[in-house]
This record gives structure tokens, C-alpha cells and sequence, in this order.
């Protein structure tokens, strides 16, 4: 008998199998999930898309789900560092042997179909949470939502966080076009749940053209947040009050776990609705790289930022915190996103740029970074990596200072690891 791959070994076959590293469609991967009888899902599902806030509301969703009882399998991406973040049942990361026993599933079961690195990866996901008997799938959209991988499944419950300006090159240079990606998870008469306003009309089309049962931020249901970080959620005549705050720092998580109640109000009802569960999922999320803040005599920020509207809501929340001395970041991003938006929100708060060479395919180098960053008010550095780019900032910060890691996964992930925090 052949020796079975190790996960490091099924992860670079995935990487070379398909000529294309992105390649959206949902052929290949129906026609692999029909033949694994993956599909419909044994278990409830949720799918959670937009451009910005989908891995805390997921995160959130899960949490919520598992607070209240339910065996809940989570699938986000990409990861920090390891494969397994992307793939947890009840908040703990799938194993490798299980992960490694779903691959082969596949591969046996794909014959002649080339698949991508993602495609692997969500098939797997939904055939360990099979495995594992999940009361509950909880997905997150990879990229877009019409002809993502994720897709392939009719949801219960469909939550759209936002849609904001980011991979142009694929899903179109227009919120309007963009939008109608992002509305391709919808189905006839689905409950949808919609985290920001006003979204594109391609959107509000296809709400109308499907018959979805909508649920609005703002309009539909509420929060308030109170001084003390408590906050209050309402929903038609449905109030909770005096809710503890989010695990997850920043204002834009009172918005993305009042999204997650809203869609589990979908799923379960109000009647499920318990309290304390609530309050036990809100201590619970974690979810690292989120304005993750460690302090200390120079602080650090760590925020996987990596479009123009992510960047806006993290400049926000620096503006908030007292700048003591020189802020300085550790900046690096792939070769598809917008530099020059991205760099134009932070630089009125960064006093000195590391710009960092990342890894991978689409990564760009420190030069080609720097060539697209724009007018800088800040001055700049080069380095030939994220941990270089580390070890310079914590070199050079002093007492007071702040150090801000952002860009791209690709950058937190490492530095965090350089940093001894992940």
C-alpha cells in the first residue's frame, strides 16, 4: 500500500494541481460534492459574504450557535499561519488526520475534475462537518460569493456584511458590479440578512427578483452601545439588554455580532434565544489579527486590513487611541489589491513605512510595493521580509511609540509568529 500523504504534502499537490490559482465556477465542484453526496447538507447552513466583516460575523455566528447548544462546524479563510484555522468543529481545529482522510475522499472521487486550492478546501470542510454530524455548517465566502466554491450550497440563511471596493480584477471596478457578485449567494425565498446600507442596487435587485425574507441593520433590527462597552440588541419586539461587549475590540464588532444574532434568529428562532447564551458567546469569539492590541511600553496593532474600507475602519479606530509617540507599520499586500487606497488611509497616521516582501504567488515585493504606494507623508524603508520588517520595528520603537502591523494576512500572520504571539 502507498504511503499516505501528510497535510503539508496534500497542501502542495492542491497548489500545483490546477493551472490557475483563482479560478471561480461551481462545475467542478458540484460535480465533485454530487459524487461525495455532500449535497444538500445533512445540517443547517449559513453562508456569510461581503467585502469586509464576514470572518467575525461568522466567527460570531458559530459562537452564538454553539453557546446555545448546537455541534457547529466553522470553515473561514484564509489562515493566519496553520491550514487548520481555516476548518474547526465546535471551536477546535479539525485534526490532521481528518483533514488528510477528506482529501482523500476527494481526490478519489474527483477522477479527471481539476480543482483549485480552495475548492479542495471547502469540499473538505463540508465533508468533515458531515462527518463530525454538525448541527449547524457556518460558511464564510472566499472571494465574491456567485461562483465561489462555497456557494455550491443552498444556505437557510444568507448574511451580506458589506460591499466596498476590492478584487477588482475579478469581480468587477464597480460597486455595482461587485454587488451582484456578492448577491449570487441568495436564493429564492431565503432569509437574508444585510449588515450595512445602502448597498448597491445590483443587490437590492436580487432581493426583489428572489423574493428574499430581508433583514436590514438599522432598519430591521438595532443596537446600542453603551459607555461601559455593554450594549443593547432589538428586534421587532425583541429586546436584550445590557449585553457584555464583544471579545473582539472595535466599534465595527457591535455591528458584526448583532449581524451573527440576527441571522441566528433566522436559523433558530426567537424562542431559542437565551441570554445567558448570548453573553457567554460574546466573551467566547476570539479571533486573532482583528485590531488585535497588545500593549506595553510600545504598543503594538496587529489588523489584516487589506482594502480601502477595512483600512478606513482601522484608521477610525486609531484615531481614537491616543498617538503617545512614533507610530510606525509593518506593511505589506498583495499584488491584486488597490496599495495606493489602502496606504492613502493610513498614511496621515504613520510616521515611518517597513515595507515588506511577502510570499506566495500573488505577493508583491517591497520595491513593487513601495512603487505603488503614492505620496507618503511618512517616510519608508525596505525589507526583504515580514520578519525583518519586525525585527526593525521592535529595533527602533521606543517607549511610547506604536508599532501597526497590516496589508494583508500574508503580513500578520508572520509577524504575530516573529513577535511570539501566535
Amino acid at each position: 500500500m502507498a504511503a499516505r500523504r501528510t497535510l503539508e504534502e496534500w497542501l502542495t499537490f492542491q497548489l500545483q494541481l490546477h493551472p490557475q490559482h483563482i479560478d471561480l465556477g461551481l462545475e467542478r465542484v458540484r460535480i465533485v460534492a454530487d459524487r461525495l453526496a455532500l449535497l444538500p447538507p445533512t445540517a443547517r447552513t449559513a453562508i456569510v459574504g461581503g467585502t469586509n466583516g464576514k470572518g467575525s460575523t461568522a466567527t460570531f455566528l458559530a459562537e452564538l450557535a454553539q453557546a446555545h447548544g448546537n455541534r457547529v462546524g466553522l470553515f473561514t479563510s484564509p489562515h493566519l499561519l496553520s491550514y487548520q484555522e481555516r476548518l474547526r468543529v465546535e471551536g477546535v481545529e479539525v485534526e490532521e488526520a481528518a483533514l488528510c482522510e477528506a482529501f482523500e475522499q476527494i481526490e478519489a472521487a474527483r477522477g479527471h475534475e481539476s480543482l483549485t486550492f480552495f475548492e479542495f478546501n471547502a469540499l473538505a470542510a463540508l465533508w468533515v462537518f458531515r462527518a463530525a454530524a454538525v448541527d449547524i455548517n457556518v460558511l464564510e465566502v472566499g472571494l465574491g460569493g456567485r461562483l465561489d466554491a462555497t456557494n455550491v450550497v443552498d444556505a437557510d440563511v444568507a448574511v451580506l456584511c458589506s460591499v466596498g471596493m476590492d478584487h477588482r480584477d475579478w469581480l468587477g471596478d464597480t460597486l455595482e458590479a461587485i454587488g451582484t457578485e456578492k448577491a449570487g449567494i441568495f436564493r429564492v425565498g431565503q432569509a437574508v440578512v444585510l449588515g450595512a446600507g445602502p448597498m448597491p442596487d445590483s443587490v437590492e435587485a436580487a432581493l426583489l427578483r428572489l423574493h428574499c425574507h430581508v433583514r436590514r441593520a438599522a432598519v430591521d433590527f438595532r443596537w446600542a452601545v453603551h459607555s461601559g462597552g455593554r450594549w443593547d440588541f432589538f428586534q421587532g419586539d425583541t429586546t436584550l439588554l445590557q449585553l457584555p461587549p464583544p471579545a473582539l475590540p472595535g466599534a465595527i464588532q457591535y455591528q458584526n455580532a448583532a449581524c451573527a444574532l440576527m441571522a441566528f434568529i433566522e436559523v433558530y428562532g426567537l424562542q431559542k434565544l437565551d441570554a445567558a447564551a448570548i453573553g457567554r458567546a460574546m466573551h467566547a469569539v476570539s479571533l486573532p489579527g482583528r485590531l488585535q492590541i497588545v500593549p506595553g511600553a510600545v504598543e503594538w496593532i496587529f489588523d489584516v486590513a487589506h482594502n480601502e474600507p477595512a483600512a478606513a475602519v482601522l484608521a477610525a479606530e486609531l484615531r481614537t487611541r491616543p498617538r503617545r509617540g512614533v507610530t510606525r507599520a509593518v506593511f505589506g499586500m498583495l499584488a491584486d489589491k488597490d496599495v495606493a487606497a489602502v496606504a492613502a488611509q493610513l498614511d496621515p497616521l504613520v510616521d515611518h513605512w517597513l515595507l515588506s516582501s511577502l510570499d506566495g504567488p500573488r505577493a508583491l515585493t517591497a520595491a513593487q510595493l513601495c512603487a505603488q504606494m503614492g505620496s507618503l507623508r511618512g517616510t519608508f524603508e525596505l525589507c526583504a521580509s515580514v520578519t525583518e520588517a519586525t525585527a526593525r520595528a521592535a529595533s527602533q520603537a521606543q517607549a511610547g511609540d506604536r508599532v501597526l502591523v497590516c496589508g494583508s494576512f500574508h503580513t500578520v500572520g508572520p509577524a504575530l509568529q516573529a513577535r511570539g504571539l501566535y
